[in-house]
């Protein structure tokens, strides 16, 4: 699997070489003249792929989705997590001290690594496996969300396998400012604020903050979150710059995994010797960018960030503390020719980045620093004025100066290097319209975690590789839209935990590189608006994820549901009232580890949710109870041959909450 690096060099040159000679052989009357045509299909909408390129949805060969600002005030969601769990293609896994968002069939440990979540372009997973803080960004900060469903190895590299969640927060484009408080179940409480404004014609600033403190479903799962993002923005007709630091601090006690007979006497109890255990992180980000429009076509830009986390527990009966670091920087060039049959768009840029990660727990002392060096370059050339291309490709490195006290006492240094190539076909014959087919490798590399607890005999596992490859159809129309999407992901070499192992470095389970493996799956979503205040929609998401060699060929995948989908309404019944309602349900799946599926799967289960929304002038309020019916579910289990562990789901729960924006 993958490609050879030469016939990604050629193939990107002949793209490159024959946009030029198109664009030299374009007269300037027959460029204005293809600019107005095709004004006819262009959309006003437009997404910022990770920040490396603005586009438009309909205009990528790619499964994109787009919540934006009205989507989330409709949902009455209080956080991103609630908010993800009722998008189509993402299943959740919350082992009640932070979600995990699994992408086109992986397991909740594997998610981790194989959907990538960024900030505004900036990565939010972690160097190790531990999940990324998405408790860090508030609602209100979120101006949209959006949502690649797919592999993305060529232009976001390492850990872009299932999927990519791109946050983009508010920029200080107005004077305006916010409030906003609530209230809920479980003694809950929260409160956010923002405010942006003018210093000068071309300076801006923009001051946000929250604050969230509650018990939690659970016993011993009380938290107390807050976050601090400020920003100062210049901005010109040529160039733009900013400066932004944020801080999040996040203390949570953690409750621990339930046996079968807890689990089913009282799924709110807190486990066996997990009682005054607890988790606090304090990070914080400090990041500059800068975009210089050098000519009508070409823009040079730039970002630099660094970020600190920090991470006192007292886990499984001791005291542990793990730091955390990583300094990125990301140049580009984009460019925008306008030709004969429409836009031609270029984006190439380098990523260096250096991490590094110290752990000093009772029973481990790991250091590990990690240097990535990746470049890349992905062109979207028009064949016509309906129908185009896009072809790209990525090369990484990546280097660990690793030590643990077990394993590599005297440090050992692991070299890996990844490749990624990106063909694929857009097809709009009219603007209700859009067909496609794409082609994308995919890689990730071995976090320090992974690399520390291999198999006494091995050092160092290999780059997981893959490729995925999708066809889709979108329509629309004026009151409604159809999308579909088919795919298949495979993988080679993939980076599992393999607890029936007895070679580890305690004699039991270790990460191993497994089998070869394969997802085939179906997505599709409905949306109809029936008058100005009815909105009904439905989703349904079917993956076929199951081993394809090894001892555990036609074996399923654990903890992937095969069946998952929603339906959902919206209502205003008078001017200033809405209603919301939306079925979530996710469908039976082995326990997480269970890759012989030795043991039962663990029963489907459908999360209603609904919520009441009101309106008028600059006040906004909303009521929203979360698992209206209570259901009971677990929301993450781990399977082992001495007795499971299960998470419980949180039960029924509502959310008051009241606004103002000045």
């Amino acid at each position: 699997m993958g490609t050879k690096p030469t016939t990604l060099a050629l193939l990107i040159s002949a793209t490159l070489c024959a946009t030029s000679l198109n664009a030299v052989a374009a007269p300037t009357s027959t460029i204005l003249a293809s600019a107005t045509s095709t004004a006819d299909v262009a959309m006003d909408e437009t997404i910022v792929v990770i920040g490396r390129n603005h586009t438009n949805p309909l205009n990528i060969a790619a499964n994109v989705n787009v919540i934006d600002a009205a989507d989330i005030e409709m949902s009455g969601a209080t956080n991103l997590t609630d908010l993800l769990r009722g998008q189509s293609g993402i299943q959740v896994s919350d082992n009640n001290s932070g979600a995990v968002f699994s992408m086109r069939g992986f397991s909740s440990s594997q998610a981790v690594n194989n959907t990538l979540i960024l900030v505004d372009g900036r990565r939010l997973n972690n160097i190790d496996i531990s999940a990324p803080s998405v408790e860090s960004i508030p609602l209100n900060l979120i101006e949209r969300v959006e949502i690649l469903s797919g592999s993305a190895g060529v232009l976001y590299g390492d850990q872009a396998v299932g999927g990519v969640i791109n946050v983009i927060t508010k920029a200080p484009t107005e004077t305006s400012g916010g409030l906003q408080v609530g209230g809920g179940s479980f003694d809950t409480y929260e409160v956010k604020g923002d405010v942006s404004g003018a210093i000068t014609d071309t300076w801006r600033y923009f001051l946000a903050g929250s604050y969230n403190q509650g018990d939690n479903y659970r016993d011993n799962n009380d938290n107390e979150t807050g976050s601090i993002l400020g920003r100062i923005q210049y901005q010109t007709d040529v160039e733009d710059f900013y400066v932004e630091v944020n801080h999040f601090d996040n203390d949570r006690q953690a409750p621990g995994a339930l046996s079968l007979t807890q689990y089913e006497q009282n799924p709110r109890q807190v486990a066996s010797f997990s009682e005054g255990e607890y988790s606090h992180e304090i990070t914080t980000a400090l990041r500059s960018g800068y975009q210089y429009q050098l000519t009508d076509v070409w823009a040079l830009a730039a970002d630099l960030t660094y970020s600190d986390s920090a991470t006192s527990s007292f886990l499984f009966g001791s005291a542990g503390h793990i730091d955390r670091e990583l300094l990125s920087f990301s140049p580009k060039a984009t460019a925008n020719y306008q030709l004969a049959n429409g836009a031609l768009t270029m984006v190439a840029g380098i990523d260096v980045s250096r991490g590094e990660a110290d752990f000093d727990t009772l029973y481990i002392q790991r250091n590990n620093q990690q240097t990535m060096q990746s470049a890349y370059v992905q062109a979207s050339v028009p064949l016509t004025s309906t129908l185009s291309y896009v072809v790209g490709g990525r090369y990484s490195e990546v280097t660990d100066d690793l030590t643990d006290q077990l394993l590599y006492a005297q440090g050992i240094e692991l070299d890996n290097d990844a490749h990624a190539l990106e063909l694929g076909l857009n097809y709009r014959p009219s603007a209700e319209h859009r067909l496609y087919v794409r082609a994308n490798d995919n890689f990730r590399f071995a976090k320090v975690d992974e690399q520390a607890y291999t198999p006494l005999d091995v050092q160092g596992l290999n780059p997981q590789t893959g490729r995925s490859y999708e066809a889709g159809w979108d329509w629309v129309g004026a009151t409604q839209t159809v999308t579909l999407n088919l795919y298949r992901l495979d993988l080679e070499d993939e980076i599992v935990y393999d607890g029936s192992r007895t070679d580890g470095p305690y004699g039991g389970g270790a990460n191993v590189n497994a089998d070869e493996s394969r997802r085939v799956g179906l997505n599709t979503r409905y949306e109809v608006q029936l008058s100005n205040d009815w909105l009904l929609g439905a989703s349904y998401d079917y993956i076929d994820a199951e081993f394809t060699q090894g001892e555990n060929d036609g074996k399923a995948l654990s903890w992937v549901a095969e069946h998952s989908g929603k339906a959902y309404m919206s209502y205003d019944f008078a001017q200033h009232w809405q209603t919301f309602v939306e079925a979530v349900y996710t469908g039976e799946r082995y326990m997480e580890g269970d890759n012989s599926n030795a043991g039962d799967k663990l029963d489907s289960y459908v999360l209603t949710n609904v919520a009441l929304n009101y309106r008028r002038n600059a006040w906004t309020a909303s009521l929203r109870v979360d698992n209206l019916l209570d259901e009971d579910y677990v929301g993450t289990g781990y399977y082992s041959s001495y007795g499971n562990g299960y998470y419980s789901g949180t039960g029924r729960s509502f959310r008051i909450t009241a606004g103002y924006r000045f």
